[in-house]
């Protein structure tokens, strides 16, 4: 009998020779798509399988299963044999010139980000795919590296143009010579369609990871929240996250989730008291060498005693503190680096530097004993009453903030960043040195792998992931904890020595993680981070349905360069942007958090307000620019979300919109009423190959001119969009410029000049004909950055000689629609109402925030 979806299954059998068109062909050492040559030079030991003849069973659905099947005359594997078996091979497999392509490259561990060039040459170190223009058959094709047994692959630049592929195992007891399907390939006239065919394909074929389409994502997908990372790094504990709630709060805007980050949890180092916390950490590294010694919450959360805050003589906490132990921190570790640049230099004494060291170790402590907040310790941390500790920490945020429907924690994948301390828990937890891949060596410098390398991770044997994780989870659970962020994913690869392999370990880990993720957390309650790289997607996806898109968020250049405050905001952006392409497949794109003061606060808000994502910052206590957050977020911590998840435009597909120069970032979406496009000039920094570091270009950051059209929107990408692409006319709403527009299809682009770190966003929303003469656009509200996204319904109606345009809204603020004649009447929630109406043709209207109404209002125009 065949497994269930299995390729005997009818649906699945090949189709009749003859009756598709044949895409690829590899003969006489070149590989050609319909005829014309996309690599030449290749290695005779190359060899191209039509996907039909790679047989897999397969669990996805059904209609999936069809439509990849419709589409598998497009596709196919690339494989390769060498004459000897190792655990990491690499094998040209041809090459290409002047050819321009779009790639995704590792330049962390964990992170990926955009590449373009024109050569095989041209690419850099871990590529995760590549896509290549070809425009002979105004076409493109996309060449995946892939997982085969218990190898995964990447590209690396070869000589004279050539593609090298590398096959690795991550063990020196797992070895292979030859590979039939180490790398897919698909070819469509759309760059759209390529991705989402190509992928489906992929899923389809490797059976390991699930696409987003078949997954249900998290509830905070479509809210406002708060992480506590940037405003107190390790120092965070429960009296400063009371406050940093509460000052949202009266700030009139209610975050509907709260994210504790990295901080709360049991860790220490192997050099101190197994059974204690280590004490006063501050900044991120220093609790990078340190291991989880329980599978609870830290002393600072488990000593807390339930209603500390609920009563009228509450404890004060100091909003200044944090910033206070972290800028003391600061100054500390600048003083360890004077003083080992002295002893470099030959200083013979250097007792004024240790004086000093001291001194500020002295005022640090002090610090954090003035913390301590009276009132709030339990007396015991080993309590396990439902009145401490987290569970208390949970039900008392809940009590006094009626609209926090989630409180997540962070945790690394192997539980810590340096794992799990041997002999801590029940589990059987060992530490493991770490294994850098040689692929990994181009890579930019992080003090992250730094530090783990040092420390070697604490890994939980793989037979008990599943425990590990439920052992985890479920106490959070129980304690009122309704997700988690799951952290610094991609170090499998460096500990799968002794394991099976990286592809194995990886499996066993993520199947654990699924488990437990469905049985604590409904499924969906997980954001994975530090995640960027195949092995995570083609392996640990089948329940995880949320990732970053980006890597984190920098308010300042960690190297020091002054500009940097203001070109790595854009560099972020280029992360998130491109990464989708590929990502938005399997997971919902996460844009990460900001600051919200930030002197470039406003420039992420407008690529926030139309990712498609969920919007929460990190602002520190005291740090909040309100006016800006309002411009995002409803009163009731929801946001007006776009429907689908932002891609950069076609035309930035081939371009560097970091430091070519000339390039803007354009960014696409839908709402439910319009489509969406942002420009951002993004120009002023980028990767650097010779310094193997992302690097400002100061020659670069300067105004860029230009154009948007309304084709830049794919409307054929979404079934409900794809009418509104249709229409006729189009009003076209500036959010920055606050311009209306009318356009056509046939329509000169809109040309614009942006300067450095600015954008502007661009709502396109179909005109609609009113009786003979009036024509009618609906903008939404002025005061939020996705002005469209506010509109919930929009209802055009005929009574007689009457025509009326009846629209609800949600928020508060000013309406506005285009009108090419003034309405006779207008009615608010049933009660007439004035309005403004000006010769341009702008419909303005002043709308309320109803809470009793969801902030919903019902705004009709009568003609």
């Amino acid at each position: 009998m065949a497994p269930p979806n299995d390729p005997a299954n009818p649906v699945l059998k090949r189709s009749r020779s003859g009756s598709l068109e044949k895409c690829f062909d590899l003969s006489d050492g070149k590989f050609s798509v319909r005829g014309f040559p996309l690599l030449s030079e290749v290695p005779t030991n190359v060899t191209f399988s039509p996907f039909p003849s790679v047989r897999k069973s397969s669990n996805a659905p059904l209609p999936l299963l069809q439509q990849v099947q419709s589409l598998c005359h497009r596709g196919g594997f690339l494989g390769f044999t060498k004459d000897t078996p190792s655990d990491r091979i690499m094998n040209s497999l041809g090459g290409f010139t002047n050819r321009n392509f779009l790639s995704i490259f590792r330049f962390k561990t964990w992170w990926s980000t955009q590449w373009v060039g024109k050569s095989g040459s041209d690419l850099q170190m871990e590529t995760q795919w590549v896509v290549l223009d070809v425009p002979e058959i105004k076409s493109y094709v996309i060449i995946i590296p892939v997982i085969e047994g218990g190898f995964r692959s990447a590209f690396f630049p070869g000589e004279n143009g050539h593609v090298m592929i590398c096959a690795e195992s991550g063990s020196s007891r797992v070895m292979a010579s030859s590979f039939k399907s180490i790398a897919y390939v698909h070819v469509s006239d759309n760059p759209f369609n390529l991705m989402k065919e190509a992928f489906s394909a992929v899923r389809v074929h490797l059976n390991t990871f699930k696409l987003l389409e078949e997954k249900n994502v998290p509830s905070l997908v479509d809210k406002f929240g708060w992480c506590t990372w940037d405003a107190f790094y390790l120092t965070v504990e429960p009296a400063g996250v009371w406050q940093g709630v509460k000052e949202f709060t009266d700030g009139g805007v209610s975050p509907r989730f709260v994210i504790i980050d990295d901080g709360w949890q049991s860790i220490n180092r192997d050099d101190e008291n197994p059974n204690e916390d280590s004490k006063n950490l501050v900044l991120g590294g220093e609790q990078m060498t340190a291991r989880l010694y329980r599978l609870d919450e830290g002393e600072k959360f488990r000593k807390y005693r339930g209603g500390s805050f609920l009563t009228s003589d509450a404890p004060p906490f100091n909003s200044q503190k944090p910033k206070m132990l972290i800028s003391k921190w600061i100054e500390l570790e600048r003083a360890g680096k004077d003083l080992n640049k002295a002893i470099k230099l030959g200083t013979t004494d250097v007792s004024n530097f240790e004086l000093k060291i001291q001194k500020l170790k002295r005022e640090l402590d002090e610090i954090f004993e003035k913390q301590e907040s009276g009132g709030l310790s339990c007396g015991s941390c080993a309590c396990k009453s439902d009145s401490s500790g987290m569970k208390a920490f949970t039900q008392d945020l809940r009590t006094k903030f009626k609209g926090l429907d989630d409180i997540w924690v962070w945790h690394a994948l192997c539980g810590a960043w340096g794992g799990v301390r041997p002999g801590s828990t029940h589990l059987d937890s060992k530490i493991v040195p770490c294994n850098v891949s040689p692929g990994l060596n181009g890579t930019m410098q992080d003090l992250a792998v730094d530090k783990i390398v040092e420390a070697g991770i604490g890994l939980v044997h793989p037979d008990q992931a599943g425990d590990f994780y439920d052992s985890m989870h479920s106490h959070l659970a129980k304690s009122g904890v309704t997700g988690v962020k799951v952290d610094v994913i991609q170090t499998l690869e460096y500990v799968s020595e002794d394991y099976g392999g990286r592809v194995e370990l990886a499996k066993a880990y993520y199947d654990g993680l699924s488990k437990s993720l469905e049985k604590n957390f409904k499924g969906t309650g997980i954001i994975s981070s530090m995640q960027q790289c195949n092995d995570f997607f083609f392996l640990g996806t089948k329940q995880i349905s949320m990732g970053r898109v980006g890597d984190d968020f920098w308010f300042q250049d960690p190297n020091g360069d002054p500009m940097g405050v203001y070109w790595l905001q854009g560099v972020h952006m280029i992360h998130c942007a491109y990464n989708s392409l590929w990502m938005s497949q399997i997971i919902q794109p996460d844009w990460d958090m900001f600051q919200s003061d930030h002197c470039c606060a406003k420039f992420h808000a407008g690529s926030r307000a139309i990712c498609g994502g969920p919007v929460y910052l990190s602002d520190s206590l005291g740090g909040h620019d309100f006016k800006l957050i309002k411009k995002l977020v409803f009163p009731d911590g929801t946001i007006p979300k776009c429907q689908r998840f932002a891609l950069p435009t076609r035309d930035c597909l081939f371009v560097n919109p970091l430091f070519d120069k000339k390039s803007l970032l354009k960014i696409w979406n839908f709402n439910k009423h319009g489509g969406v496009v942002g420009a951002f000039n993004c120009q002023g920094a980028g990767w650097d190959p010779k310094e193997q570091r992302i690097l400002g270009r100061p020659e670069c950051y300067k105004a860029i001119a230009g154009t948007v059209h309304l084709t830049d929107i794919e409307w054929d990408q979404s079934k409900e969009a794809a009418p509104m692409g249709e229409a006729g006319e189009f009003l076209v709403y500036l959010n920055q410029a606050e311009k209306l527009l009318l356009t056509t299809r046939k329509s000169d682009p809109i040309e614009i000049t942006i300067q450095p770190s600015s954008f502007e966003l661009f709502n396109f929303v179909p005109v609609q004909k009113l009786g003979r003469m009036a024509k009618f656009a609906p903008v939404g509200l002025t005061n939020m950055f996705n002005n469209v996204g506010t509109i919930q319904e929009v209802n055009y109606a005929v009574s007689g000689a009457e025509t009326s345009a009846k629209i609800k809204v949600k928020g508060g603020g000013n309406f506005l629609a285009y009108s090419s004649v003034s309405p006779k009447k207008c009615y608010l929630n049933d009660a007439e109402a004035e309005f403004e109406w000006v010769a341009d043709g702008k419909l303005i209207l002043k709308v309320p925030w109803i809470e009793e109404a969801g902030g919903i209002s019902d705004v009709a125009f009568l003609y």
